[in-house]
């Protein structure tokens, strides 16, 4: 990129997609004026610190299909950020730092190599979509039942043998997927949940005829298996 870039700091909307950006220069933290950064569909394998002092950030951050194995923790700085994708790379943790990000309405993490989320993400009270399909996923931290404004769920492609204890908590949920995973059995309190409205365990190995799945159908619940 033309280091002219840099010096427009008047910016709020920067799109440098599919551009085979191969490194980004600390630089891009004069920019502080941007509400909207998208660096999707690139071949970064690593972002600088300096992106964390762009807190006027509010709408989105794109950062998949990239090769990164780390985000920075400095992420965390941006509290008033909407919209934050980190999908397709090469990340096998999420910093802590990420429960600062209060201000998230989604996160994209999907096609990556999770095993778990930090413990953190239960601050994200605000957060409404969750997207984990294709990591490699085990378990979720107890945090994850302070979510209590999430309504979708996505966690398709993972290495679940249980569903996650701390989803019982989560009183607006309304999708729930969770195929192929490792799933034998399913708790009674899924039945319990206010909200789901739609609950998709194919590709598991669930028995079609457990009693719990007539329930979650009688009230109203689209289950596929």
């Amino acid at each position: 990129m033309p280091d002219s870039v840099w010096q427009r700091t008047e910016l709020r909307v920067l799109i440098l997609a599919d551009n085979g950006l191969t490194t980004l220069p600390p630089d891009i933290g004069r920019l502080r004026r941007l509400e909207t950064l998208d660096l999707g569909h690139n071949a970064l394998t690593s972002v600088p610190e300096e992106l964390g002092g762009l807190t006027g950030l509010g709408d989105c951050l794109y950062l998949h299909d990239n090769q990164l194995s780390r985000i920075p923790e400095s992420l965390g700085n941006l509290t008033r950020l909407r919209y934050l994708n980190v999908g397709e790379n090469a990340l096998t943790a999420l910093p802590e730092t990420i429960g600062g990000m209060t201000g998230l309405i989604e996160l994209r993490a999907q096609h990556n190599r999770l095993t778990t989320l930090p413990d953190s993400i239960g601050r994200l009270r605000g957060l409404r979509e969750l997207w984990l399909r294709g990591n490699v996923i085990e378990h979720l931290p107890p945090s994850t039942g302070e979510l209590v404004e999430l309504r979708h769920l996505d966690l398709r492609e993972n290495s679940l043998a249980d569903v996650p204890a701390s989803l019982e908590d989560l009183p607006l949920l309304r999708h729930l997927d969770l195929r192929s995973n490792r799933i034998g059995r399913l708790p009674d309190w899924l039945a319990r949940m206010p909200s789901l409205e739609k609950l998709d365990l194919r590709w598991n190995g669930i028995d079609p005829s457990l009693p719990i799945l007539s329930r979650l159908e009688r009230r109203g619940c689209f289950v596929l298996t």
